[in-house]
């Protein structure tokens, strides 16, 4: 087989780490429908990952088939078309951690709000609970009233201002990667 019909680059040029993955998955798929043994993917693969030029991947593959991919009948899709699904993907992801991170960022606001908010309980709530437990038995002096929680409002806060500010982030880099 040819360089042209795998997209390795042709002869002695040098290949890309890219190239060497996209051989290891050509040799797993031929593993799993059965075409070589266990023993010939880890020797095919670790020279995969050693090679340097696309003859030395073409090589590794010339006995086996041109897996045909349904998005172009002559063979594997374009690389405009692997560029775009790449980027699809990527946008996907990106929407998706965007979001989480929106929920999460939603949910830590709300527990700073609460925590900023809470003024703990009140002289009556606290002599009530002394009360209860002197019918107990037990001697328990009323503490004091707690003051701000400092930490359990600005730990919080901070966290979703970062979430906020990833989201933001996210959003830059897949506009500028869908471009003008």
């Amino acid at each position: 087989m040819d360089t042209a019909s795998r997209d390795f680059p042709p002869g002695n040029l040098r290949v890309s780490d890219a190239d060497r993955e996209r051989a290891v998955q050509e040799l797993s798929e031929a593993f799993q429908v059965g075409r070589i043994t266990a023993d010939e993917l880890d020797e095919r693969s670790g020279q995969a990952l050693r090679a340097r030029s696309g003859n030395e991947l073409t090589a590794l593959l010339e006995d086996l088939p041109v897996e045909r991919t349904p998005a172009e009948p002559g063979g594997e899709p374009a690389p405009a078309e692997r560029a775009t699904a790449l980027d699809r993907s990527r946008r996907l992801f990106a929407t998706r951690t965007a979001f989480a991170a929106g929920v999460a960022a939603i949910c830590c606001s709300a527990l700073a709000l609460a925590n900023g908010l809470n003024t703990g309980p009140s002289l009556q709530q606290r002599e009530l609970a002394r009360d209860l437990l002197a019918r107990q038995g037990l001697s328990v002096p009323i503490p004091p009233a707690p003051g701000f929680d400092w930490a359990g409002t600005l730990t919080p806060a901070a966290i979703a201002v970062l979430l906020v500010a990833l989201i933001i982030c996210l959003r830059v880099r897949v506009t500028r990667a869908d471009g003008p």
